[in-house]
C-alpha cells in the first residue's frame, strides 16, 4: 500500500478552485464584498471550541487510547504534543501534528495484513521459540508463509505471534489475507494486544502517516485565511496559536465554520444566499458520474479502502443499477473497527451492509436495534440554508442530493458550502503558505491534503 510523500507539499490548488470558481452562480460582487468582510474579520473573534480547550494528545499515546480519546470527545483530529525533552519552544517543537482518523485507515490497512502474516508464520511455534524473532523469520519463510508472504514483515512481529502461541496449519500456503479470514479474535488480539503494534503511538502515526499538513494560524490572522485553507487548500481544520506563543488557543474546523454561518440568520448577506436552491449557486459542484460509490455488498474493507485511495471523507452507499442511495459510510466509522473486536475480528468479510446494520444496533440515535442509520440528503432543488441546517445539525461532512427515486444525483460538502461564500483574491495566502511549508519542510512534517 501506497503511503502519503513524508514531504509533500501543498498541491496546486488553483486549477481546482478556478473549476469552482467558473461554476459558481453567485454574483461575483457580492463574492468580492463578502471576501473583503473576512479579511478584515481576526480569528481572534472566532468562537472557541465547545469545551474551551482544544484537546491535545501526548506523542506516547497508544493508537487505541488515541481513538478511543477522539470518540469520546466526538472529534475527528487531535494536536499530538511532541514527548521530547529540550524540544524547542516554538510550535514546531511542541506539536509533532495532527492525528485523525484518515491517517489512523492507513495504519489500520497496512498492519492488519502485517497481523495476519504474522499469525499464518504461527505453525513455527515449537522451533520459534527455541531460536527467537529471527528464527521465527526463517521458519516462516521456509514453512507456513513462504518467502513472499513474509517479505518486509518484522522480525519483532512474528516473534510476537511465535510467543502467543498462536497457530496456523503448518504446512498451508496462507498469505496475509487467507490467514485473516479465519483466525478471528486471535487476529484482533495481535493487531491491538501483542507487539509491535500495542506500542504503536499516536506520534508513529503522526510521523509514518502525515496525512494532512499542520498549518496554524494566529489569533490576529484573517478569517479568510482560515475560510481559504479549509476550502481551497482543502484542510479539515486549522489550529489557532497565539503571536510568539507555541499553545494552541483553538481548533477551527470545516463543520464550526458551517456552524459559525448558521449564526448569521437576519443578517441581509446571509439570507439572501441561503434562501436561494442549489442550482442557483451551481450546486452541486460535483457532477453525477463524479460522485464516488461503493454497493451495499461490498466489504467495508473496500470501502475504506476507497476512501484512502481516493482521498475523501466518506461515500454514499447504493444498490442497484440506478445508485438508490441505502446508507453512508465515513472515516470516522474506522474507530468501531479498533474499539469493537466482535467487528473487527471479521472485518475482512463483512459486507458494508452488514457493518452499517452492526453500528445501527449500537448507535443511540439510529433509532430501533439493527437499522441502518438514514444518511443526510436534500433535493436538487433544496434551500442553502437548508442545507446549513441540515449538515450544521449533524456530525456529517457532506449531503447528499437525491431525485425522487432517492438515486444520488451529487454530493454537497462542508469545503463546497465554504467556497460558495468566499473568492480568492489572487496570492493572497502566498507568502503565508510558503512561510509555513517552509518550517514544516525543515521539520519533516510536511503532508498530504486530504479531499473533502
Amino acid at each position: 500500500m501506497d503511503r502519503p510523500e513524508e514531504n509533500a507539499k501543498f498541491p496546486s490548488c488553483d486549477a481546482y478552485f478556478d473549476t469552482i470558481q467558473s461554476k459558481k452562480k453567485l454574483p461575483l460582487a457580492l463574492q468580492e464584498s463578502l471576501t473583503a468582510a473576512f479579511a478584515q474579520i481576526p480569528v481572534a473573534s472566532f468562537p472557541d471550541v465547545p469545551s474551551g480547550r482544544v484537546t491535545e494528545i501526548p506523542g506516547e499515546t497508544s493508537v487505541l487510547d488515541a481513538v478511543r480519546i477522539l470518540s469520546e470527545h466526538n472529534i475527528r483530529a487531535a494536536p499530538v504534543l511532541n514527548p521530547e525533552p529540550g524540544a524547542p519552544a516554538d510550535w514546531q517543537g511542541r506539536y509533532l501534528g495532527i492525528i485523525e482518523y484518515s491517517a489512523i485507515i492507513l495504519w489500520v490497512l497496512d498492519n492488519a495484513d502485517l497481523a495476519a502474516v504474522a499469525l499464518s508464520a504461527g505453525s513455527a511455534t515449537a522451533a520459534g521459540i527455541g531460536m527467537g524473532a529471527v528464527g521465527a523469520v526463517g521458519v516462516a519463510a521456509l514453512g507456513a508463509t513462504g518467502p513472499v508472504a513474509v517479505a518486509g514483515l518484522t522480525a519483532a512481529a512474528v516473534g510476537a505471534a511465535v510467543a502467543g502461541g498462536l497457530t496456523a496449519e503448518k504446512g498451508v500456503a496462507k498469505d496475509g489475507v487467507t490467514a485473516a479470514d479465519h483466525l478471528g479474535e486471535d487476529f484482533y488480539k495481535v493487531l491491538l494486544q501483542q507487539e509491535p503494534f500495542k506500542s504503536t503511538t499516536a506520534r508513529s502515526i503522526v510521523e509514518s502517516y502525515p496525512w494532512s499538513p499542520f498549518v496554524p494560524v494566529t489569533l490576529d490572522s484573517s478569517m479568510l485565511t482560515v475560510l481559504l485553507l479549509l476550502s481551497k487548500y482543502r484542510l479539515r481544520n486549522v489550529p489557532v496559536i497565539e503571536p510568539d506563543k507555541p499553545v494552541i488557543k483553538n481548533f477551527i474546523t470545516q463543520t464550526s465554520v458551517v456552524k459559525g454561518l448558521q449564526q448569521c440568520k437576519g443578517r441581509d448577506w446571509f439570507d439572501y444566499i441561503s434562501a436561494l436552491p442549489l442550482s442557483d449557486l451551481g450546486l452541486p459542484f460535483m457532477s453525477f458520474d463524479e460522485v464516488i460509490t461503493v454497493n451495499s455488498d461490498d466489504l467495508i474493507l473496500e470501502a475504506f479502502k476507497c476512501m484512502k485511495d481516493n482521498k475523501i471523507g466518506g461515500v454514499p452507499v447504493v444498490e442497484g443499477p440506478n445508485r438508490k442511495l441505502v446508507g453512508s459510510v465515513s472515516i470516522r466509522d474506522i474507530r468501531f473497527l479498533l474499539l469493537r473486536p466482535d467487528l473487527f475480528s471479521n472485518f475482512r468479510q463483512l459486507t458494508v451492509l452488514e457493518f452499517m446494520k452492526a453500528l445501527g444496533s449500537t448507535l443511540p440515535e439510529s433509532g430501533d436495534s439493527g437499522l441502518v442509520k438514514p444518511p443526510l440528503t436534500c433535493a436538487p432543488d433544496a434551500s442553502m440554508g437548508s442545507v446549513i441546517d441540515s449538515i450544521g445539525s449533524r456530525i456529517t461532512h457532506r449531503i447528499y442530493v437525491v431525485d425522487g427515486d432517492f438515486e444520488v444525483v451529487g454530493v454537497v460538502t462542508l469545503r463546497d458550502v465554504i467556497s460558495c461564500f468566499i473568492h480568492d483574491p489572487p496570492g493572497f495566502c502566498d507568502s503565508y503558505l510558503a512561510s509555513v511549508m517552509e518550517k514544516l519542510e525543515d521539520k519533516g512534517a510536511a503532508g498530504s491534503v486530504e479531499k473533502s
